[in-house]
């Protein structure tokens, strides 16, 4: 279970280049994810004023980070999914035996971003789908590669996605994430909002977290933006 305040054993073997997938920026294995458009998907309705997914992939504070520069995201919010109401809680979930993946619910806006956008941010550089229940330093369940979907369509595009890159050899081995339907998302204590915005100093954020953000920026330019979209009643606390 990572400490939210030292992480110097981690650093250690980081620069001792023990760790493996994305430690300064993407693969490139995710490199060629980038040009692999999401597959072509229409609403059967109008798209709503705002729309929500909940995606897992590792220590949530990388995937907020990520999500909190797209263009579009009017919110990203760490927390915990997958399990019951009682054990979301960080102290429980370290176990890893809950249930619970650390997620991220991220609340955009689809005519600005399309769900398949953030498939394709999600898949390209906010985790390595092809590890099972680990992403780098961070192992156990509660690290897995997931997909919480709210809806029958967020189900549908997010499996032809995975087809269309397992079918490309995008990865040197197979998509390991997880399609489950989405029964509750709790958010995580405060201290772990925005955490990566306000501890880019942190030797865990610098190594492993900032180089996503900057690898968005520049596999993904046109859905880049600058100032991240904060969740404000965090930086209160």
């Amino acid at each position: 279970m990572r400490s939210p305040f030292s992480f110097n054993l981690l650093a250690s073997v980081a620069a001792a280049g023990l760790l493996g997938w994305g430690l300064l920026g993407p693969s490139a294995a995710t490199e060629k994810a980038v040009v692999l458009p999401p597959p072509a998907w229409a609403p059967a309705s109008s798209p709503a004023a705002l729309e929500t997914a909940v995606f897992a992939g590792g220590c949530f504070w990388g995937v907020q980070a990520v999500f909190q520069h797209t263009r579009g995201v009017l919110n990203a919010v760490s927390g915990y999914s997958g399990g019951a109401r009682e054990t979301a809680t960080y102290s429980s979930i370290g176990t890893g035996r809950t249930g619970h993946a650390e997620a991220v619910e991220v609340s955009y806006d689809p005519k600005q971003v399309s769900y398949g956008q953030l498939l394709q941010i999600y898949f390209s550089v906010a985790h390595d789908p092809t590890q099972l229940n680990r992403q780098g330093p961070d192992t156990g369940t509660q690290y897995r590669s997931a997909i919480f979907y709210r809806t029958d369509s967020q189900k549908q595009v997010a499996e032809r996605y995975i087809a269309q890159l397992d079918a490309a050899q995008v990865y040197p081995r197979k998509i390991v994430t997880q399609l489950t339907p989405l029964t509750a998302f709790y958010p995580a204590e405060a201290y772990h909002q925005d955490y990566a915005t306000r501890h880019p100093n942190s030797p865990y954020i610098r190594r492993f977290d900032l180089p996503k953000i900057a690898s968005l920026k520049t596999v993904l330019p046109a859905l880049y933006r600058e100032t991240p979209a904060l969740v404000a009643s965090a930086l209160d606390n």
